[in-house]
């Protein structure tokens, strides 16, 4: 199955983005006739056969749309720490969009090794996945921010921290409810501070253990993105 990522897609604008349609014609070499898959990752997937071959402007014709294809009951944030190694932060996008994640975050900890990155690289990432795992929703992916500035923000109910330091941590599976929008914060390889840990306490977050492991940052964002799919399913 080929598909295909055009954000302004519809029946009235049938029309794969150059990029797409450079990909479609000259790396796959599809033919006109050939059954494609078009998301405009809000959700609408549709079923099309190419028409014209012009890289420049590739139409398709539409067989079949379906709106909120794939849509869940549930929502996954994940809010990290960016990696000092952009690779392994690269690499987080990656999975957790191939598993199942509806927005991450990244914030600036006191910890933090990196103090900035490339977002629209991490775009190109998130859409790539996208299509890897047959998704129609691309994942909202939000500019790095300040740990005082992201506990502020509009979050979900259920909102947790997943830190290493002492005190009661019960898992991350026996905490978070089924059917529901949550919220897991990832820190720095460092951990939080112990600052950080009591604000975000006090804005509502609860603690949470991963497991027994000590995992890395980006095996953290994974394991919790991959545990809060796990139980709704």
């Amino acid at each position: 199955m080929h598909l295909f990522f055009a954000p302004q897609f519809s029946p009235q604008n049938p029309f794969l983005p150059e990029e797409e349609a450079g990909h479609a014609l000259k790396v796959l070499r599809l033919p006109p006739g050939e059954n494609v898959q078009v998301t405009d990752g809000k959700g609408n997937w549709y079923q099309a056969v190419l028409v014209t071959a012009d890289p420049r402007k590739c139409r398709l014709r539409v067989l079949g749309h379906e709106p909120e294809y794939g849509k869940r009951n549930y929502g996954v944030h994940i809010a990290v720490a960016p990696t000092k190694n952009a690779d392994r932060t690269e690499w987080l996008v990656e999975k957790c969009v191939e598993i199942g994640v509806d927005e991450i975050s990244f914030v600036q900890c006191a910890r933090s090794e990196r103090k900035y990155f490339k977002i629209d690289r991490l775009q190109k990432i998130a859409v790539a996945a996208t299509k890897q795992s047959l998704k129609a929703y691309l994942p909202r992916l939000n500019e790095l921010t300040a740990f005082s500035g992201f506990l502020q923000k509009d979050l979900p109910e259920n909102k947790y921290i997943a830190h290493l330091a002492e005190g009661e941590r019960h898992l991350l599976q026996h905490t978070a409810p089924k059917s529901s929008n949550c919220c897991v914060l990832i820190g720095p390889e460092g951990d939080f501070t112990p600052g950080e840990i009591k604000a975000a306490g006090e804005n509502g977050f609860r603690p949470v253990s991963l497991g027994e492991s000590r995992l890395r940052t980006e095996t953290a964002g994974i394991a919790a993105c991959h545990i809060l799919n796990l139980i709704n399913t």
